[in-house]
């Protein structure tokens, strides 16, 4: 099953490769402008609302890639129906380099959840990921709970006294934490929040019994005294938490996926223009002054090229469905 769903993750990849090369074969003109790209303005669609962690990255990024680019870089944002409105935006662009995206994890999350997507994932190809996220597991230091074995045993011991908070239904952290329950063989009740923010306020003022919360999120609140932090998702420790293990570490694995920041371009782009503007992207993330703002958001930096992106995708898609069918997930 594992290999049938890897092989339909790269069936969709190589259509998109494939469709960005047919398109400079049979658009000619396309494939001239990429020699004079960029000559206009280039359109950033931000899929959320304005003042969120994903507006905040477009216009970092958004501000340098214009001076970098010489042209203006408007940021435009077109929230709705869980990103998929500004990504089918962006799916259905002219392939010409001036209609941009920048997407996150949901992205690849959003085709085993939705029964009814209006674009594919082959429509959209990918240029540079921008930096990684990841969830913290926290509970109320009032608990006395001080790792993620003692809340496995005692959520066990009892159950009903047990819950965990997300930042919304059919996010990365539910899926984390009905994984989780998988895992540890839990079952306690999840509590789906509008956002960090709310979800972070009820585990602070001991609502929940336990949250996984995106290190962004928590990030103003790591060093609160009334929290405890057992444990966190992703490839790797934190950089602002060396002493935090990861889910890998203390036994449980399947939890290795980040979140993600990722930019793309409709997939009939010219490879000369995916390759510019991802190099372009790179040398942006690699400056040291926008490496300290994302880390400072409570993200790790990346700046990768176009095929390291597409194999993140490819893995991430495979993981996050599999969560999706075991825990029998949907918001349809």
């Amino acid at each position: 099953m594992q290999r049938h769903r890897r092989q339909s993750v790269l069936r969709i990849l190589a259509t998109a490769a494939t469709a960005a090369i047919a398109a400079v074969g049979l658009c000619p003109s396309l494939a001239m402008a990429s020699d004079t790209y960029p000559n206009r303005p280039i359109r950033l669609v931000v899929p959320y609302p304005a003042g969120g962690g994903t507006d905040i990255i477009g216009r970092l990024v958004g501000a340098q890639l214009s001076q970098r680019l010489g042209q203006s870089v408007i940021v435009d944002n077109k929230p709705g129906a869980s990103g998929m409105l500004g990504n089918d935006i962006v799916a259905k662009a002219p392939g010409d380099g001036y209609t941009v995206l920048l997407g996150i994890t949901a992205l690849v999350q959003i085709p085993s959840l939705y029964q009814r997507v209006p674009y594919k994932l082959s429509d959209l190809t990918p240029v540079s990921q921008t930096a990684k996220s990841a969830d913290l597991i926290m509970v109320p230091r009032s608990s006395g709970i001080t790792t993620l074995k003692d809340f496995v045993a005692q959520a066990k011991a009892q159950p009903a006294k047990f819950n965990f908070g997300s930042y919304g239904n059919a996010t990365s952290s539910h899926l984390n934490g009905e994984q989780f329950k998988m895992k540890a063989g839990l079952d306690i009740t999840h509590v789906p929040y509008q956002g960090s923010g709310p979800e972070m306020t009820a585990l602070l003022g001991g609502q929940l019994a336990s949250a996984f919360v995106d290190a962004t999120g928590a990030y103003p609140h790591i060093r609160s005294e009334r929290i405890n932090i057992l444990a966190i998702t992703g490839q790797q420790r934190h950089p602002a938490l060396p002493d935090v293990k990861t889910m890998s570490e203390l036994g449980y694995s399947g939890f290795e996926a980040n979140g993600w920041f990722g930019f793309f371009l409709p997939s009939s782009t010219p490879k000369p223009i995916v390759d510019r503007l991802g190099s372009e992207l790179v040398g942006i993330i690699k400056q040291p002054d926008v490496q300290r703002r994302l880390l400072e958001m409570g993200l790790i930096p990346v700046g990768s090229t176009p095929e390291e992106f597409r194999a993140v995708l490819e893995r991430d898609a495979a993981h996050w469905k599999a969560i999706v069918d075991a825990a029998h997930i949907s918001v349809n």
